[in-house]
This record gives structure tokens, C-alpha cells and sequence, in this order.
């Protein structure tokens, strides 16, 4: 049997139970923790028979990896990790979807935060490299609140060959967040009509070059003052409303 993994925080627990509870093997609880939020989270978890341990603080924290788990702790059956192949099966189920592309977010709290946006704006997977990139940690999840049970999360060899591949094969527009002399201000750029991946750059360097050359075209997001950059996970956010907000007009 693979190694269970950890999830923790009331969200991500609840999310998970509501979502997928056959995948839970054990919730552990702090032990003399008595509240509605904890109660809601033992409601959902007693008509799958799921055992429940009360246990003692330092246990949860070992087991969440931080002390911030809020009081409980599941243990949990791990999924398989999505490829290629899932993208490419989403794509032909999904033809007009909205993905996300990550390239190089190593902070799983960014990567939490982004995919708690992607999920609220019908994003319906996250892209990241398999390598120099955040993975769907303890922490990723937490901070995610329930979003990584709703949206696919994806790793890939290489991110530019699978913007390359999805171009060629299925049509999807890819659009790259950066400052550039032929970046379009974020709200002229049309995110209707076929599927379409948001690509945002990591916190430091931005999209590599390489990645670049697959972008069909660039947007800014228009910023007052001297303001030049946003955290990924902000500037996220606004690029995936604007896009929600254009397909959901039309």
C-alpha cells in the first residue's frame, strides 16, 4: 500500500470529504477540541465508517508538517499523479476550457493560493513542470481551502513542448502574463470563444524564455503609480477574473 498522504485544515478536510470520501483513511483530531467547525467535519465523516482518533498536539503537527492545522489532520489514500495524457483527455472532454499554466512557482503557498483562485474562476486544471516547481504539499493544500479537490492538477515534463503540443493538437490559445512592447493591456485580450491556458511566471523571474516563445500573445495588467509587479498569486487572481468574466458574458 503507497504512503498516505497528509491533508489538514478544516477546508481542505471538509472539501475533501464532501468531494472525495472513500479516499480517507484516518482523521485525527485534537484531542479536548469540541466546536461546530470540528463537529461539521465529524458529521461528514460517520456515514463512510471513517475512524477517528483524538490525539495530542505535537502528533498533528508532526503529521501536517506545521502547527497550523487547526485541529485536524486526515490521513489519506494518495491519487495518482495526473501526465500528458490526462491533459490531453480533459482537452478532448473539455474543448473550451480554461487551464492554468504555472511556470516555476516553487512557493506551495502561492501555488495554494493559486489554485484556491483557479478553482473559484472554472478553471479546470493547473500546469506545472514536474521539476523546479511546487508540488500539491500539506501546505499547498491547506492554503488551497478545498480548491485542490476541485480543479485537475497536472505535472509535466516539460511545460513549452506541452503549450507546443496543445496549440498544435487542440486549438488552445496560450497567453503569457509579462511586461513587453507587445504585451496588450489584460482586458483587450479576448479569452473567448476556444479553450484558452493562463500562463503566469514564477515569483522572482517571471516566464522563461522558452516558455515565451509558445505564448500566442502577451497582457499586462494595468497598474497605477509606480507599481511594476504583483505576487504570482495576486496577479493570478486578477487574470483569471478577467477571463471569467469574459466567458461568462458571452
Amino acid at each position: 500500500m503507497a504512503k498516505p498522504e497528509y491533508y489538514y485544515g478544516v477546508h481542505s478536510v471538509e472539501s475533501l470529504l464532501e468531494l472525495e470520501p472513500e479516499r480517507v483513511l484516518t482523521l485525527f483530531t485534537l484531542k479536548g477540541r469540541d466546536d461546530q467547525r470540528l463537529k461539521r467535519v465529524l458529521e461528514l465523516a460517520e456515514p463512510f465508517g471513517i475512524s477517528v482518533q483524538q490525539t495530542g498536539r505535537d502528533r498533528l503537527e508532526k503529521m501536517a508538517g506545521l502547527p497550523f492545522h487547526q485541529g485536524v489532520v486526515a490521513a489519506v489514500r494518495p491519487n495518482p499523479i495526473l501526465n500528458e495524457k490526462d491533459l490531453e483527455a480533459l482537452l478532448k472532454q473539455s474543448p473550451n476550457c480554461l487551464l492554468l499554466g504555472l511556470d516555476q512557482v516553487t512557493d506551495p503557498h502561492n501555488l495554494g493560493a493559486c489554485i484556491r483562485t483557479a478553482a473559484a474562476m472554472g478553471v479546470e486544471a493547473v500546469i506545472v513542470p514536474r521539476d523546479r516547481s511546487a508540488s500539491l504539499t500539506p501546505t499547498a493544500r491547506k492554503v488551497a481551502a478545498g480548491g485542490a479537490e476541485k480543479v485537475k492538477f497536472i505535472q509535466v515534463t516539460n511545460l513549452a513542448r506541452t503549450l507546443a503540443q496543445i496549440k498544435d493538437e487542440f486549438n488552445v490559445r496560450v497567453v503569457g502574463t509579462m511586461l513587453d512592447e507587445k504585451a496588450l493591456p489584460l482586458q483587450q485580450f479576448d479569452f473567448t470563444g476556444t479553450a484558452v491556458c493562463v500562463v503566469m511566471g514564477a515569483e522572482d523571474t517571471g516566464l522563461r524564455p522558452i516558455t515565451q516563445s509558445q505564448c500566442d500573445q502577451t497582457v499586462y495588467i494595468p497598474m497605477a503609480g509606480n507599481l511594476q509587479s504583483l505576487n504570482v498569486s495576486v496577479a493570478t487572481g486578477m487574470a483569471l477574473y478577467e477571463a471569467c468574466r469574459q466567458r461568462q458574458s458571452v
